[in-house]
C-alpha cells in the first residue's frame, strides 16, 4: 500500500478543487492552477479533503506522485511557495527591480536574470534574495538557476547557496 497516496490532502478555506475528467483545477486566494491526471488515477473530494482514487495493481507508482502534486498545488494557491538565496563574496550584491534580478557576483559584467512570469522576487538586503510564487517547481527552477551563476565552493564558501544550505568547507593544500 501506499502511504502517501493514502493520505488525504486537507483543503485549507477559500482553496477549491474541481475535477473535470482528466484535469483538477485548484483555485484559490493566490491564484488558479491545473494539472492532468495520470490514467487510471482520480481525486475525489469532500468537504475539506481531497483523496487519491487508484487502482492497487496497476497505478500505484504515480498515485503518491499525483498525491503530492496536488498537495503542492493547494499549498501554492492558499500561501505559495518561496525559496531564500544569499551571496557570500566580497562585492556580491543583488538587487530586485520589477520582473528582473539584478546580480553583481565578481564577473567582467553584471548579470540580469529575467523571472518567468508568476514569480516576483524581492531583496530584503543586498546579499539575500527570496523568490516567492505559486508554482512550486517554477520556484525551485528559478532559484537553482539564480544559484548556478555562482554556485558556492567549498575552500573561501563564496557564491551564492540557499538559505538551508550547507556548504562543506574544505582546507587548503598543504606544501
Amino acid at each position: 500500500m501506499s502511504r502517501v497516496a493514502n493520505n488525504p490532502v486537507s483543503l485549507p478555506k477559500g482553496v477549491e478543487v474541481s475535477v473535470a475528467g482528466t484535469s483538477v483545477s485548484v483555485k484559490g486566494g493566490k491564484g488558479k492552477m491545473e494539472m492532468t491526471l495520470t490514467d487510471g488515477i482520480g481525486v475525489e473530494v469532500n468537504g475539506d479533503v481531497a483523496q487519491i482514487i487508484y487502482d492497487f495493481d496497476t497505478n500505484r507508482a504515480m498515485a503518491g506522485t499525483t498525491r503530492a502534486l496536488l498537495n503542492n498545488l493547494v499549498v501554492g494557491v492558499s500561501d505559495g511557495w518561496e525559496k531564500k538565496l544569499v551571496l557570500n563574496g566580497v562585492g556580491y550584491r543583488a538587487k530586485a527591480s520589477g520582473n528582473t534580478v539584478n546580480l553583481s557576483l565578481g564577473l567582467s559584467h553584471p548579470v540580469d536574470y529575467d523571472l518567468p512570469e508568476g514569480l516576483s522576487a524581492e531583496t530584503p538586503t543586498q546579499t539575500e534574495i527570496v523568490i516567492r510564487g505559486t508554482d512550486k517547481q517554477a520556484v525551485g527552477q528559478a532559484a537553482a538557476e539564480i544559484r548556478s551563476f555562482r554556485p558556492p565552493e567549498p575552500y573561501k564558501g563564496k557564491g551564492i547557496r540557499y538559505a538551508d544550505e550547507y556548504v562543506r568547507r574544505k582546507e587548503a593544500k598543504k606544501k
